[in-house]
């Protein structure tokens, strides 16, 4: 993608694949709860809602995140471990909407080229055609890539990712955090690193974006996801 004149294309989770899951385990008196991309980064939730349109009598339930990445997983794994534990689908559906008021992602991108191409920046369309030294500093906001700041150079960028999520997570516990990248592992090293000066992190995550997230966000792109207070 760094030397590409073209953008690799996405789409989103069919609705014949939801089916195929739906068929799978309902027979097996499975109940099913489905924790997804934002629908404002994806149509992914349409699908699934029309699949679910096919199985009217079945326990099915659709939650959205507002969120990708390790916001949306952390969510997903909170879930995950209170289902273990014996939880309800009922119980489940409360934990998953309390769940994603307690995530967040604040990333810097080298970058606004590919979320423009992509149609995934929102208003961050403000920051287009600044100076190259310029790093936008964005966040998933209300389920939309939002900008924040632009800070000068690549550093400054990061050192202000920590800031901002150090802000964003306040006095609440505990905490966990994913330093996320697209082929910036040091870079995420560096930033999980700072963070963990000034936090108590009570489990870390080192991730690199799915190939979805990176053709939106593009090369050099890295974050901070966390939950707090959950």
């Amino acid at each position: 993608m760094s030397q590409s004149t073209s953008t690799p294309t996405t789409s989103q989770v069919t609705i014949g694949s939801f089916k195929n899951l739906f068929d799978e385990l309902i027979p097996k008196d499975y109940q099913i709860l489905n924790i997804l991309i934002s629908s404002k980064l994806s149509g992914t939730i349409e699908s699934a809602n029309q699949a679910k349109e096919m199985f009217p009598k079945a326990a099915i339930e659709i939650i959205d995140s507002y969120s990708t990445a390790m916001a949306l997983g952390f969510q997903v794994l909170t879930v995950a471990k209170a289902v273990v534990d014996g939880a309800t689908l009922e119980e489940c559906l409360a934990l998953a909407e309390k769940a994603r008021n307690h995530t967040g992602v604040i990333f810097a991108v080298d970058t606004l080229e590919f979320l423009h191409r992509g149609g995934r920046i929102g208003g961050g369309t403000r920051f287009l055609g600044t100076a190259l030294n310029i790093k936008p500093i964005l966040e998933l906001r209300d389920g939309r890539v939002e900008p924040l700041e632009r800070v000068r150079t690549r550093r400054k960028s990061l050192a202000r990712v920590v800031e901002l999520i150090a802000e964003r997570i306040g006095d609440r516990n505990p905490i966990r955090l994913a330093a996320l990248h697209a082929n910036s592992p040091e870079d995420a090293q560096w930033l999980m690193n700072e963070a963990s000066k000034n936090l108590t992190i009570q489990e870390t995550v080192y991730s690199e974006v799915s190939p979805v997230v990176g053709t939106h966000a593009g090369p050099g792109t890295v974050g901070l996801a966390y939950m707090a207070g959950l």
